[in-house]
């Protein structure tokens, strides 16, 4: 038998991975048509009126009056009772900040002084959640009164999915973070490229294989920087660019140290970097922790300011816990012990309900609760909002909002 010629094996296996990759576009594409038409847009479910109470800072019984005296879109009535959409919850945040004498807890916007928070969210390794909690974050503030930027840098675009997003039909060339970025004269301001969401206040940078463009070409870029702004500095420069617009910025970065990641780091304000607790997890964390370290000293002594001003804070985020489970109650004690309050006081739960959920590219905040049982969807929904909640006080404080 003929030996085949490292050439033709290599042809061979190239072919073999494209037909694949046009084969599985092809099916997803059917997929996406048989369950989401191209007619329909995604949308928030409707929400009952404790919700939107609680989301609002008010009670039910003030609630109902807003609704009768008609200040608002109505509410329309499901089964007798009323419930709420996502834009009528942004109509009464907007009418009742207008009031006399309303407080600030309507509209947390950004005042004189409040600097945008850019979150970074990272980690080296895949699976740790990193995705799953930039997405409920970024949902949790915006639903809270804040103005929401999701920057989703990582090519495999896992969060522009989870926004009814497929990548490779619906994102376009320079409709990423890499058309305000890239280093040729074909830049686009990323004001175009800002999309809005079907959750008022939360617009979006999508993300594609393009991004990869960026690491291919940054190498080049150092060689011949001529007047050009290094890579570690453009992400920021992007987003001064549109900075008025909001209060929040959450980035979900790719699982590994390249220029996007590194171009992030330099752009944050505070870092929330995720972990599974487990040997294996924590052992690539370490190598994470010495890698971005190493990295981030290079790129302060390679540019003068090129470094971040400052961070806010950095936090650990413990995801995916089981709390019957003793090894990983070990862990994360060796985590806080190490770490101290650098670890947030709160774990992100494993759950079926966030998992089923992300299987229709949803998150605990888009499904009906009638879909688990009460305790397994209130368990989940209660230790992801600790997290954000713990999350959003960060924010608070880092503008002198709160002690």
């Amino acid at each position: 038998m003929n030996a085949i010629a490292p050439a033709q094996q290599a042809s061979t296996l190239r072919a073999l991975i494209q037909r694949h990759s046009r084969e599985l576009s092809e099916e997803l594409a059917n997929h996406r048509v048989a369950s989401f038409p191209p007619s329909a847009a995604k949308t928030f479910r409707r929400l009952q009126p404790s919700e939107a109470a609680r989301l609002l800072g008010v009670n039910e019984g003030y609630l109902r009056q807003i609704a009768a005296k008609g200040e608002t879109a109505s509410p329309v009535a499901v089964n007798g009772r009323r419930t709420y959409s996502v834009d009528d919850l942004h109509n009464i945040r907007n009418a009742l900040a207008k009031r006399p004498r309303a407080d600030r807890r309507y509209l947390q916007h950004r005042v004189d002084g409040e600097h945008l928070q850019v979150i970074t969210v990272m980690n080296f390794k895949g699976g740790s959640g990193k995705t799953t909690t930039a997405i409920h974050l970024a949902q949790y503030l915006a639903l809270n009164g804040y103005r929401v930027l999701a920057l989703d840098l990582d090519p495999q675009a896992s969060l522009s999915s989870l926004f009814g997003l497929q990548p490779d039909l619906d994102v376009a060339t320079n409709e990423t973070l890499y058309g305000a970025i890239r280093y040729d004269g074909q830049r686009t301001p990323l004001s175009a490229i800002v999309r809005s969401t079907y959750i008022p206040n939360l617009h979006l940078v999508p993300a594609n294989l393009e991004l990869m463009e960026f690491e291919h070409e940054t190498p080049r870029a150092l060689i011949s920087h001529a007047g050009q702004t290094l890579f570690f500095d453009r992400a920021a420069e992007a987003l001064a660019q549109v900075q008025a617009a909001y209060d929040v910025v959450v980035i979900d970065c790719p699982p590994q140290l390249g220029y996007l990641t590194l171009s992030a780091l330099t752009a944050a304000t505070s870092v929330l970097v995720t972990i599974h607790p487990q040997m294996l997890d924590v052992a690539s964390m370490n190598q994470f922790l010495q890698m971005t370290g190493d990295l981030l000293e290079v790129v302060a002594q390679s540019a003068p300011g090129g470094e971040s001003a400052g961070y806010d804070w950095m936090r650990y985020l413990v995801t995916r816990f089981e709390p019957s489970d003793g090894p990983q109650n070990q862990m994360v004690g060796f985590l806080r012990s190490l770490f101290g309050d650098h670890v947030l006081n709160h774990p992100t739960l494993k759950s079926t309900a966030i998992s089923d959920a992300g299987l229709t590219n949803q998150t605990i905040y888009e499904v009906e609760r009638a879909q688990f049982t009460r305790a397994t969807y209130d368990r989940a929904l209660e230790a992801v909002n600790l997290v954000n909640s713990e999350i959003e006080s960060l924010i608070r404080r880092a503008w002198g909002r709160e002690g």
